[in-house]
């Protein structure tokens, strides 16, 4: 079988429909490749061999008897372990969870297994999904360069994907845990609608701010991935009633007349020059497919990114209510000391933050009146130096410019992609932020395929 590590997923899933390659002989290359780098990596907290053997079997099988499920099956693919295995603990990288096995598997899980996928791990994240990890946790490492971050929280996801240890993942964003380390490992991902993907059986960061979604190579096996876990689900009520329509069937459909905003503004005053620039380039490349590039100017942001660390704070604490703060000790510094934080305010404080995340959800919805996607940067800058952002640092209530592309669009639940934009001078990736309407997951994947296949940034992978 040809080394086949940094294929994306869509092309793999066409190699093995026509049973070019076997399920169980890429299910053990994967494997013996985790097996072999990831020691120096950590992207992983638990690899499931004999699981994942099992089911690319199982796949082999049906395959071959023309029973294919779709584009996912014989597949391997990783979950970020906030998400409930059934028979798996679920460790939410701390201490005081994976002390019982999941009885039933997260629905988003649960769809992949439907579909066939091969769940081959669970991936590291920072501690309960915050901004730290804990000190007894292994710190991941950037496989583009170890001496620079990974970003998180979705850390462990990015790094086996950037590093070929599967070929696509779940991650979970409260704060840009899906858009920041697919930034700065160099891939995309794709935050849906909140509601639009069943948060059921994933451990809550902060419940009205959490969202699940896809974390690949492409934009094409974002949306086959989002195809599969979106919908509808009576296990999490808060979960749109309405199918969704496909992020993947219109990837090919022209994007002439589609009305891209961008706020100079916005962008210059929160992000280096170097991203900024990378930014504008690249909507001369979509302005080149046809769309239409407008000028605009967004809400101000500073209120609501002030408000996101009071509600985030709430909910978090209402989500451990059962062990903080009688086991606060076994907690690391990073989420203990927000707790404490958060213990500080009152009811007060997160009524006023929850109506100024109400009237800028307002004020931005109706900026879609003039516009049909926003287009900015994914993050603040390239990866900063490893521990130049403290791995186990204690919580400060003035993080939020470091989320001022990204705090935001959760308070709004709009659906957002990054993808790759551009090379710094060392050889790392840029990343461009798309954000639609609520529910336009398909159209922000049909943008961002047509920059993609425009330009060369997502064939680049690390030089393991």
């Amino acid at each position: 079988m040809p080394d086949m590590h940094y294929e994306p997923l869509h092309v793999v899933a066409d190699l093995l429909a026509r049973r070019v390659v076997s399920p169980v002989e890429l299910t053990r290359a994967t494997l013996a490749r985790i097996a072999r780098l990831d020691p120096g990596l950590s992207s992983y907290l638990r690899v499931l061999p004999e699981r994942a053997l099992a089911a690319a079997a199982g796949a082999e099988r049906e395959i071959a008897a023309g029973r294919r499920r779709g584009p996912l099956h014989g597949v391997p693919i990783a979950i970020k372990d906030l998400c409930d295995l059934r028979g798996e603990a679920t460790t939410c990288a701390a201490p005081l969870a994976g002390e019982r096995p999941a009885v039933q598997s997260a629905t988003v899980v649960e769809r992949l297994e439907a579909a066939g996928a091969v769940i081959v791990g669970k991936t590291n994240l920072y501690e309960y999904a915050f901004m730290g990890y804990h000190p007894g946790w292994p710190v991941p490492r950037n496989p583009w360069r170890t001496d620079v971050d990974t970003g998180g929280s979705s850390s462990g996801s990015g790094v086996a994907i950037a590093a070929g240890l599967c070929f696509a993942a779940l991650g979970t964003d409260t704060g840009g845990s899906i858009r920041m380390p697919s930034a700065w490992c160099g891939l995309v991902g794709l935050k849906p609608t909140w509601g639009r993907v069943s948060r059921a059986g994933v451990f809550p960061l902060a419940a009205s701010l959490d969202h699940v979604g896809p974390m690949a190579r492409t934009v094409r096996d974002a949306a086959l991935v989002q195809d599969v876990i979106a919908g509808p689900d009576p296990r999490d009520p808060t979960t749109l009633g309405a199918v969704p329509p496909s992020a993947a069937a219109e990837l090919e459909a022209p994007i002439a007349g589609v009305r891209v905003g961008w706020d100079e503004g916005f962008a210059a005053a929160g992000a280096a020059g170097d991203v900024v620039t990378a930014a504008r380039a690249a909507l001369d490349v979509l302005a080149a497919a046809g769309a239409q590039i407008v000028p605009i100017t967004l809400p101000p942001v500073d209120e609501v990114l002030q408000a996101w660390t009071v509600l985030c704070a709430g909910d978090a604490l209402a989500a451990h209510a059962a062990i903080w703060p009688s086991r606060a000790d076994a907690y690391g510094p990073s989420i203990r000391s927000f707790f404490e934080y958060g213990a500080r305010l009152g009811a007060a404080d997160y009524a006023r933050a929850h109506e100024v995340r109400l009237g800028w959800r307002g004020a931005f919805a109706a900026v879609f009146g003039g516009i049909d996607v926003l287009a900015c940067p994914s993050t603040f800058g390239p990866p900063p130096p490893a521990g130049a952002i403290d791995p186990h640092g204690v919580f400060s209530p003035d993080i939020f410019p470091f989320g001022r592309f990204t705090f935001p669009f959760d308070c709004s639940g709009s659906p957002t992609l990054s993808l790759p934009c551009g090379v710094t001078a060392e050889g790392l990736l840029h990343s461009l932020q798309l954000v639609g309407r609520h529910g336009d997951e398909a159209l922000l994947c049909r943008v961002g395929h047509a920059y993609e296949t425009a330009t060369p940034w997502h064939a680049r992978h690390p030089s393991l």
